[in-house]
């Protein structure tokens, strides 16, 4: 009862991990200087079955906290007015990521959000009719 509660609640945590990266890069889809140097590059969340215990039987989806850049090159637009332009070329270096689909990735977040919500509140009934059973 308690491991799908532990597994529930660190899906929550890992789709919350989610969403907020996801935030990021659409709030930086038009940052072409990081302090860096370079555009801003789109992060990403990997995710992972911790099966650390000595059966192999899985005990949540830990979050890497390491943070992941996509290595993309950047999208090149012309525009020689930019103050990020490049001298010569007169191209300014974008984030190379798509805005639909960083859409798309928060729709489905927050429907696994949704759903890890319901399997919490399944167990919770799940645990009070078996107490009531009991009682």
């Amino acid at each position: 009862m308690f491991k799908t509660l532990d597994i529930s609640t660190s899906g929550l945590t890992a789709q919350r991990q989610w969403m907020n990266t996801i935030a990021g890069n659409i709030a930086n889809v038009n940052t072409t200087r990081e302090p860096d140097g370079g555009s801003y590059q789109r992060r990403y969340v990997n995710f992972s079955a911790d099966t650390s215990q000595s059966d192999g039987m899985t005990r949540g989806v830990p979050v890497s906290y390491e943070v992941k850049l996509d290595e993309s090159p950047p999208r090149l637009v012309y525009d020689p007015g930019h103050p990020d332009a490049n001298k010569e070329t007169g191209m300014v270096a974008y984030p190379a990521f798509d805005i639909v689909t960083e859409f798309v990735n928060a729709i489905a977040a927050s429907r696994a959000y949704e759903a890890n919500i319901s399997a919490v509140e399944m167990s919770k009934t799940m645990f009070n009719k078996s107490l009531e059973i009991l009682a």
